[in-house]
């Protein structure tokens, strides 16, 4: 409650100078306020000489105006005389009633008043646990129903986390030969990967109180609150061990100390995580208080949070792979109604790279399309419907879209499918619509067959001219470029970028990485340049030989298919959605094939003719 008194103390006096000088200045106010005053005995000789011409009388103050229109003030010793004589005069008289208005009178009773408020409001704030009161939320063994098999997908992770739940529910089988219980578990991984769900799981196997708390919750603008905090959530804990105390989103209370935007040893930051760090080593030896946190930037995190006798372990928990996508989709599909034509192993083959929260948005997409469509069961056709939603944006129907836009939309997005098809490397197509979705006027996606998890020289050449497939349609067909090609570009130059700088994948300079993280600008994601400006040319040269030789080996593949690129156009301006079969059938069709060994002999002979 330190910080606390202080903080109240400091407002205290806060409020008692903003007080005072809103009275001084109200007090200034009014007394600039106040007419002249003259001498009773010159009103009398004003009066005598018609200079009056109206008078208000507010007990024995008397307000005069006179023929120019100013103003006066008096008092007189005798109303009754000088009414007659007003009277006589037959002057405009305005009475008042009689008040003393003077803010000196109310100023001390207006700021026993706000001070007094201000106390109790500060009493009240003490009794609570005031700006330093506990947020976290506990939930008790009872209520908390999360398990293991609620959880899919992650099966090394969970083995990690079997062994933090036994340590809470046999702490005295692990200490009985001397041993220390690990203190703390860290789950890092991107977002979305169940870091939460794996927190409450380790809670309702264990059969402990669990204590939920994010790391946005220890931060105030009040210097001290975040720590007192610290200190009153483990203080709970230790009164309920064993338990469990997960801090969601650590990050954002145990960033490196000193970094970007630092205040020094007064940052309340950097005392949250000071605080936190005394609570994990204060920890005696018979108390089973595990604390989990989740973070997906470990990256950030300051090292004394890493150490050994802290988070302990260290558990990554990646996106699942083909197996751990179709048993994250059995969960989410028992709760669902299911058609039993839906096949979840295809499903999950279909959706590389995502995480089990997207899996879940998937499926619940799919269940909301269904509904809308007064169905009795999920069919296949609404999750591929849910699934070119969620990667491709929303259909945008209603969009005007002149016919050569839609002309050129198509070649492009031809010219993609095509290099793609042809590539031995690359990525299948799926599907290409010139329907808009999203910002895009048109898409062609490719789904690879299984997960990569690294990628060859030839696949990265293969991804930079399938980019630039659409571009290159546009310019053999409409000898035009347009702004449709922006994404395409700058993906295929940070390919050939990653290339050069970070894979080593240059001829010229080498197995070598260019680009390396500066650790004293971890806030703002900097890099330090290691090379001479030298290099730095060659670098650009590289990038440069690597988009050109992909666009010239681009051109040729779609000048020696430009038949299949006006059928796979023409197609597409029809049907405005094919498929990946629908693909196929055009490419390997027979008589456009003989089509496009005329279209190019006929091209060999102009050139020969020229």
């Amino acid at each position: 409650m330190g910080a606390a008194m202080k903080y109240s103390l400091r407002n205290f006096l806060i409020l008692l100078i903003i007080s005072a000088v809103i009275i001084v200045g109200f007090n200034f106010w009014k007394a600039e306020e106040k007419l002249p005053y003259i001498d009773y005995s010159t009103f009398i000789a004003q009066l005598s000489e018609d200079e009056i011409t109206k008078v208000t009388i507010e007990g024995s103050k008397i307000t005069a105006t006179d023929k120019f229109d100013r103003q006066y003030q008096t008092f007189t010793p005798d109303v009754k005389s000088i009414l007659e004589r007003l009277e006589q005069k037959k002057i405009v008289i305005t009475t008042r009633p009689f008040s003393d208005s003077s803010p000196f009178f109310f100023s001390p009773f207006l700021l026993i008043l706000v001070l007094g408020g201000w106390m109790y409001f500060l009493m009240q704030q003490q009794k609570g646990g005031g700006f330093t009161k506990n947020k976290s939320k506990l939930t008790p063994e009872i209520k908390q129903h999360v398990t293991f098999e609620d959880v899919a997908g992650i099966p090394e992770a969970k083995e990690e986390l079997v062994e933090t739940v036994e340590f809470l529910k046999h702490s005295s089988k692990f200490m009985r030969l001397g041993g220390r219980i690990p203190k703390g578990v860290l789950l890092q991984g991107p977002p979305g990967t169940g870091k939460t769900l794996l927190a409450k799981a380790i809670a309702g196997e264990a059969g402990v109180p669990f204590y939920s708390m994010s790391g946005s919750d220890f931060v105030e603008m009040f210097v001290g609150v975040g720590a007192s905090r610290v200190r009153n959530l483990f203080e709970q804990a230790k009164k309920n061990a064993p338990c469990i105390i997960f801090i969601d989103e650590i990050d954002a209370v145990g960033r490196s100390r000193g970094a970007a935007g630092a205040q020094g040893g007064q940052d309340e930051r950097e005392q949250t995580l000071n605080a936190l760090l005394v609570e994990m080593d204060g920890f005696k030896s018979g108390e089973t208080v595990i604390i989990v946190a989740a973070t997906n930037r470990p990256d950030v995190l300051d090292p004394a949070l890493l150490r050994p006798g802290r988070f302990d372990r260290q558990v990554n928990i990646l996106p699942p792979d083909v197996k751990g996508r179709e048993k994250i989709l059995e969960v989410h599909a028992q709760k669902l109604i299911m058609s039993k034509e839906v096949q979840l192993a295809n499903v999950a083959r279909s959706t590389p790279g995502f995480t089990g929260a997207e899996l879940a948005n998937l499926m619940n997409e799919s269940a909301l399309m269904a509904a809308r469509r007064n169905k009795d069961f999920i069919e296949t056709t609404d999750i591929e419907e849910a699934k070119d939603k969620i990667l491709m944006g929303a259909e945008r129907k209603g969009m005007v879209i002149s016919h050569q836009e839609r002309k050129v939309t198509a070649y492009h997005e031809a010219g993609h499918a095509i290099v793609a098809h042809l590539l031995p490397e690359s990525d299948p197509v799926h599907k290409i619509t010139i329907i808009p979705r999203g910002r895009a006027l048109g898409l062609t996606q490719q789904l690879p067959l299984d997960d990569r998890h690294s990628y060859s020289r030839e696949y990265l050449r293969s991804r930079v001219m399938t980019l630039l497939g659409g571009r290159t349609a546009e310019e053999i067909v409409f000898n035009q470029f347009t702004t449709g090609a922006s994404n395409d570009l700058q993906s295929a130059t940070e390919i050939a970028t990653r290339m050069v700088c970070e894979w080593g994948m240059s001829d010229l300079l080498g197995p070598r990485a260019y680009v390396i993280a500066d650790q004293s600008f971890l806030q703002t994601g900097a890099v330090k340049r290691t090379y001479s400006e030298e290099t730095a040319k060659a670098i650009d040269q590289e990038i440069n030989k690597i988009i050109e030789d992909c666009y010239q080996e681009t051109m040729i593949i779609l000048e020696g298919k430009i038949a299949y690129l006006h059928k796979l156009a023409e197609i597409l301006l029809e049907a405005e959605t094919i498929d990946a079969e629908e693909v196929n059938i055009i490419l390997k069709c027979k008589e456009v094939n003989k089509l496009n060994e005329e279209m190019l002999r006929n091209r060999k002979r102009e050139l020969h003719a020229t």
